[in-house]
């Protein structure tokens, strides 16, 4: 830290206003793991570089600009930076299972768990009960091939091989100027060519998680030798021949137990749902009002069936929203991967139940559906929503002069297509799912409040796409402005290695409704415009006057990327009209 923000004021030109540092420690030593030759090199490196030591200073309160210590001391500082010895989570404790004295989980040998047997732990969440050791990326990472090899002995009924791990392990710490010290058991090292050492060993390993290979597109079901009895192995081979029509649907047993653990939001106006299950759910509609019918339904982008439940149901509500409507009910269109009954219940359960919370957020019942065996998971939904006949906001209500609003980034195509190629970083992923997560409900309700002329929600057709489905009927050219458009974290660096999603060449057909498109055609943010967006943002058109206090109302309501992208003109001459400003 101390050589990073004297590289930045250099730059700066105030070089000669380097901060003083004060390192804190509750130990009489620094490096109390290492040995005293390592130390003593610490020391002097530490005194060389101005850094004041104070050992035996435990830290016991800190106020705004202040450290106090057990001894009485106080220090004035102006940045603290925390720096603790490994913790086990507050909830390893709560499991049931044995812990030591600093909550970690504590394993025998075999890595199992002393109290339950069938746990196994390894890694820094562990501690070995007869070879203690400290808490070392080195002992965690060579813990993985015992601990998958008794995973695997352990499912097949075979005998246990202990792990003992190594009493001796290298480090090498860096001073943070291309300088580190090495250190194992009494021996120690110091000097440019150690970091550059050090430097190799990091690249190399960190290489194996950062440079993978393409998916496998693996065909049909294969099951690892051993790891499945006669009867399982029965049972997995009729996979291959499984029935079409009726006979594809998903077994009654299981689907009465994955829809038992649902409870649909009770509304008054559903006569009959799947708490009274009949061939068709009867739904009353008032009399002053329309009803709304939308349908999604799509391949699963993810793992995790909860998560993608939360997803679908999010995205199928969108239309609703975006028509200014409330929605009502909904009927779920399921696919379930072929499996065993118990899998295909369990994830059946994990769907619906992240779908279902989602609808209960919008107060929306979930009435019925339909679900089926296949090779992928996909999940849908039918929805119907209420509107008054004067409140419907449709997409050709663009008015010129009115600006542009987005209510949410762009980007999730492009992202997840790198995901399975395994070029996405997980918190470009997580951000993305955050984005998917967030329902449209209170942003649509914002839009209406500030009187949007027209409203659409940017799905599978991308930005452009859903633009020039408003502008045709509204009869209106647009201007968007490339800078201000809200993009994922990642996405351009994705789109900028080439990887975008399936649709995105069928979507670029619509580049023809640009103006002047060879010069906007090699600017990076280009490919955005085509992105195909899972349960995307609203796309809206609001007066003038209304749009900063909209947007500012937007962001209040937790749309922090929110913003106004364009604006609308009278249809000119141009046979296009849609305009990029850069």
């Amino acid at each position: 830290v101390q050589y990073r923000l004297r590289r930045l004021l250099e730059a700066e030109g105030r070089g000669d206003e380097g901060p003083e540092f004060h390192l804190f420690t509750d130990t009489q030593e620094i490096l109390p793991t290492h040995n005293r030759r390592v130390r003593a090199r610490y020391r002097r490196i530490l005194a060389e570089r101005g850094v004041q030591l104070h050992t035996g200073h435990r830290v016991s309160r800190v106020d705004p600009g202040a450290i106090h210590c057990d001894n009485g001391s106080r220090f004035a500082v102006d940045e603290i930076l925390w720096v603790t010895w490994a913790g086990a989570a507050g909830w390893v404790a709560e499991t049931g299972l044995a812990v030591d004295q600093r909550g970690f989980v504590r394993v025998n040998d075999f890595l199992q768990s002393t109290s339950h047997p069938e746990v196994f732990a390894a890694g820094d969440i562990a501690s070995m009960v007869r070879h203690p050791r400290p808490k070392a990326g080195v002992f965690a990472v060579r813990q993985g091939p015992p601990l998958a090899a008794n995973l695997r002995r352990a499912a097949l009924g075979r005998r246990l091989r202990p792990h003992v791990p190594q009493r001796q392990f290298l480090s090498l710490v860096s001073t943070g100027d291309r300088y580190a010290v090495a250190s194992r058991a009494q021996w120690a090292l110091e000097g440019a060519a150690v970091w550059r050492w050090k430097d190799w060993i990091d690249r190399r390993f960190m290489a194996r998680f950062g440079d993978l290979p393409d998916m496998d597109r693996a065909d049909g079901v294969q099951v690892p030798r051993g790891l499945a009895g006669q009867e399982a192995l029965k049972e997995l081979s009729t996979l291959a021949m499984r029935c079409g029509g009726c006979g594809a649907k998903v077994g009654a047993t299981a689907l009465s137990r994955a829809l038992g653990r649902l409870q649909p939001v009770a509304r008054d106006d559903v006569l009959v749902g799947l708490h009274a299950p009949d061939d068709a759910a009867v739904v009353a509609v008032p009399g002053d009002k329309v009803m709304v019918h939308t349908v999604d339904f799509f391949r699963a982008m993810l793992d995790d069936p909860y998560l993608f439940g939360k997803i679908a149901a999010n995205h199928a509500l969108g239309d609703i929203f975006a028509m200014g409507a409330e929605p009502q009910t909904a009927l779920a269109l399921a696919t379930l991967p072929y499996g065993l009954e118990s899998k295909v219940e369990d994830t059946l359960s994990q769907l619906l139940g992240g779908a279902s919370e989602v609808l209960e957020e919008a107060d929306t019942a979930l009435v019925g559906g339909h679900t089926g065996e296949g090779a992928e998971l996909a999940l849908g939904f039918a929805v119907n929503g209420l509107v008054a006949r004067e409140q419907i906001l449709s997409k050709g209500g663009m008015r010129p002069g009115d600006r542009l609003i987005l209510t949410k980034p762009l980007g999730t195509g492009t992202l997840f297509a790198a995901d399975m190629r395994h070029k996405a970083r997980g918190p470009w992923i997580q951000a993305a799912l955050e984005a998917m997560l967030q329902s449209n409900r209170e942003g649509a309700r914002c839009l209406h409040r500030h009187r949007a002329h027209a409203c659409t929600d940017v799905t599978g057709f991308g930005l452009l796409g859903h633009l020039v489905e408003m502008t045709k009927p509204s009869e209106v050219a647009v201007e968007l402005d490339l800078d201000a458009i809200p993009v994922l974290a990642g996405a351009l660096e994705s789109l900028a290695a080439g990887i975008t999603s399936s649709l995105q060449p069928q979507n670029v057909r619509l580049r023809r409704a640009i103006h002047d498109l060879e010069a906007v055609a090699r600017d990076p943010r280009y490919p955005l415009l085509f992105d195909p967006q899972t349960a995307g943002g609203l796309l809206a058109s609001v007066p003038q006057a209304q749009a900063e206090a909209c947007l500012a109302a937007l962001r209040e309501q937790g749309y922090a990327q929110a913003a106004i992208i364009g604006r609308v003109q009278a249809l000119g001459e141009r046979l296009e009209p849609v305009t990029l400003l850069r």
